[in-house]
């Protein structure tokens, strides 16, 4: 263990024989906090379908364009961030209070090791607040309450859903989940969200056979989802421009971005 109080780069990790999600998406998207055994399953992924560290890239990238444009273009001065992950640089709080020092935001997994890292590293401005919680998506209601202790819930909130709903694996409780999380904030507020998709215009044909691999040796098991299914996420939510993209092509930077077969959109609760 490092001073911190975290593990100090990678190790065998003797007492995780099972990759885990956080940990392999770490490893794709160039970190270093995971373990061997989330390596060889995300190389073996990524020998199945190449593509995936790019998208690893793209759904981080997105993260930072998509609160970017809400703290500074919107005024969006809350954020809940459900399914962070690990943290890797350019963080939601980094971003929110780069434009607004005073900007709060609510980290929220349900992953011990992620919260370790999370209190570790992931330190506010002295204005803001950026606070973390133990909750699953699972279970929308305790998420929100427990949220409700650092936000306020009478004022708009960006909720942001990277790469989460796909490891709720029924399609109707993935909708419910984003209909309850919705119904506890109040119009104006939005949903961020980002979801791996085996739609053939986006090259996602080849994912299938990676996911199936993904699900026998990986926890936990994910799914990926049509684009019909994903735009069903939205519902009673307005999508704004460009709609329900690759998440690369989302109000992209300077060149033409990669196509990714990640779908992503920004809507607002009317």
């Amino acid at each position: 263990m490092s001073e911190s109080g975290i593990p100090a780069g990678r190790s065998a990790g003797p007492r995780t024989p099972v990759a885990h999600s956080a940990r392999v998406w770490n490893y794709w998207a160039g970190g270093r906090d995971n373990y061997e055994v989330d390596e060889r399953v995300g190389d073996h992924v990524a020998s199945m379908f190449p593509v995936i560290r790019e998208v690893a890239r793209a759904n981080r990238e997105f993260l930072g364009r998509a609160v970017t444009y809400l703290a500074a273009e919107c005024g969006r001065r809350q954020f809940l961030d459900i399914g962070t992950g690990l943290p890797t640089a350019e963080n939601t709080h980094e971003v929110a209070q780069r434009v607004d020092p005073g900007a709060r935001i609510v980290y929220v997994d349900n992953d011990p090791l992620v919260l370790m890292y999370a209190r570790a590293l992931l330190t506010g401005t002295g204005e803001g607040t950026t606070d973390y919680i133990e909750a699953d998506v699972h279970d929308p209601d305790a998420l929100i309450e427990r949220a409700a202790k650092t936000l306020d819930l009478t004022r708009p909130v960006a909720v942001l859903m990277l790469g989460i709903l796909n490891f709720v694996l029924d399609g109707g409780q993935a909708r419910d989940i984003v209909r309850r999380v919705m119904a506890a904030v109040p119009s104006g507020s939005h949903l961020v969200l980002t979801h791996p998709t085996d739609e053939p215009e986006l090259g996602g044909a080849g994912q299938r056979a990676a996911m199936a691999y993904w699900n026998e040796h990986a926890r936990p098991p994910i799914v990926a989802r049509s684009r019909d299914e994903i735009a069903g996420l939205f519902e009673g939510l307005e999508l704004l421009e460009p709609g329900l993209v690759s998440c690369a092509a989302w109000r992209p930077d300077g060149q033409a971005p990669p196509v990714v077969p990640q779908f992503a959109a920004v809507a607002v609760k009317p």
